[in-house]
Parts: structure tokens; sequence; C-alpha cells
């Protein structure tokens, strides 16, 4: 089955998104948690080791230059997840949204090797973390320390997580209510058009994401909103995301 792009980001826009029971599902359905998962952009736990990680550039981070090959790596298998929600359709479901650029991911490189990383999606304000990767020591964890320092940058105001783990608790993560969750998401998505029609998919996540992975993408960086004070003057190195994500804790 496909599934439409309008409807799928209309979906996001009120709170639900999709899932599958496992890689070879032929259904799709859709989910709209009672307890919402979201990480405080400026409640980001930083330790004292992953500090040191990032300060000292033990890996290389970028952004949308390795979408497909992020998903497919979510996708797979693992030890502690011998099945995965991400089935065929919802795959092609969120390529296709990176390519008309809604969906964005954050790579995490060892050398030449993808090492890690995460994917989601991006609407006005808000961007809504699919899943994420490790293949090497907190690989994914900073991955998720540069996502939190750009879209700061960027000028978000809601990063959601869906569901509470013990890894994303660890991080500062929260649970909150549902009815608390469409505050926030009403505030960070209440002005795109997206009952406007199929038109709407061509105007992309819009000015936040654009602040946020232009950058790590290979793009010229671009003035923030925020005072430098919290921008780091727009953050692209280690030693910056973590002065960044100090000054925020």
């Amino acid at each position: 089955m496909m599934i439409d792009p309008l409807i799928l980001l209309q979906a996001y826009s009120i709170g639900v998104f999709p899932m599958a029971d496992d890689r070879d599902a032929a259904e799709v359905y859709w989910v709209e948690p009672k307890q919402r998962a979201i990480l405080p952009l400026d409640g980001f736990h930083l330790s004292k080791s992953l500090a040191k990680t990032i300060r000292r550039d033990q890996f290389r981070v970028t952004a949308n230059r390795a979408f497909p090959a992020i998903l497919a790596l979510c996708a797979q298998p693992a030890p502690d997840r011998p099945s995965t929600w991400i089935n065929r359709a919802i795959e092609g479901a969120y390529r296709h949204l990176h390519a008309i650029g809604y969906a964005h991911s954050v790579e995490v490189w060892e050398g030449e090797e993808l090492v890690g990383g995460l994917y989601g999606v991006a609407l006005g304000q808000a961007f809504f973390g699919e899943s994420m990767v490790s293949r090497r020591t907190d690989a994914s964890k900073v991955a998720l320390a540069w996502l939190v320092a750009r879209l700061r940058f960027g000028g978000f105001t809601l990063l959601d997580c869906q569901f509470m783990t013990d890894h994303l608790h660890s991080m500062g993560a929260v649970e909150i209510s549902q009815r608390d969750y469409l505050q926030l998401l009403g505030a960070a998505v209440g002005e795109l058009a997206l009952g406007s029609g199929a038109g709407v998919l061509g105007s992309g996540s819009g000015v936040a994401a654009e602040l946020a992975f232009a950058p790590l993408a290979g793009r010229a960086d671009v003035g923030s909103p925020l005072p430098p004070s919290v921008t780091v003057s727009g953050p692209l190195s280690g030693q910056a995301i973590a002065q960044l994500l100090t000054h925020m804790s």
C-alpha cells in the first residue's frame, strides 16, 4: 500500500503517526499515544562523557546527506530488536517525504562509515523524531545532541519522541498528557496550511528546518532568529555543540 504524503503530514499536525507490526507487515495502522514523550529543547541532559566525545569530534556529523541509508539502517533488525515497525510502505513514504523536503536525517560517521543517526519529520517549529540507530558506542546520542542543538538554533519549539524509553529518559525526555502535547503541537504547527490541498507539498518543511539542517547538509549557513548567546554563531563544530548544550542546561 502507499501512504499519501499529504495525509501523512496532516496526521502529524494533529498528533497521529503510522506504524506497522513488523518489517514484512502488509498493513499500516495509525497511533495517537495517550502519554507522549517529548524532549524539551532546553532540558537536554549532557553527560560529561558524552560532552567529551562531542568536543573532540570523535564522529563526523551531517544532515540529509544519507537519508535512505539512515532509514534502511533503522529498519534493520538488531540483537535487542529482532523486528521493526518500519515496513516497506512506511519506508517508501518517508523517502518520498524526504524528497519533497519534509523528512530529515542526521548522520553520524566514523571515517567514511555510517555508524549511527536518526530521522524524522519537520513541520513548522515541530520535529517529530521517528527512529534512531547506533552501530558504535554513543553514536545515536551524538546524533540526538546535534539534533537538539540545531533545532534550538533554528527556533524549533517541540521535539516529539513519541514513546518513552530508558535511553531517551536519560537524555532529558519527559512524558506529558495527550492534551498538553496537543497544545504544544498546535502552537508549533498552527500557521501551516495543510488543509489547502496537495499544493502545499511543494513548500517543504519551512524556515526553521532550513536554519537547522541546511548547514549540516553542506549548504552555506544562514542567520538564526535567536540571540548569538544562544546560537553560539550557528554551531557546526563539536566544541560549539557542547557549549550550546551546556548553556541550555
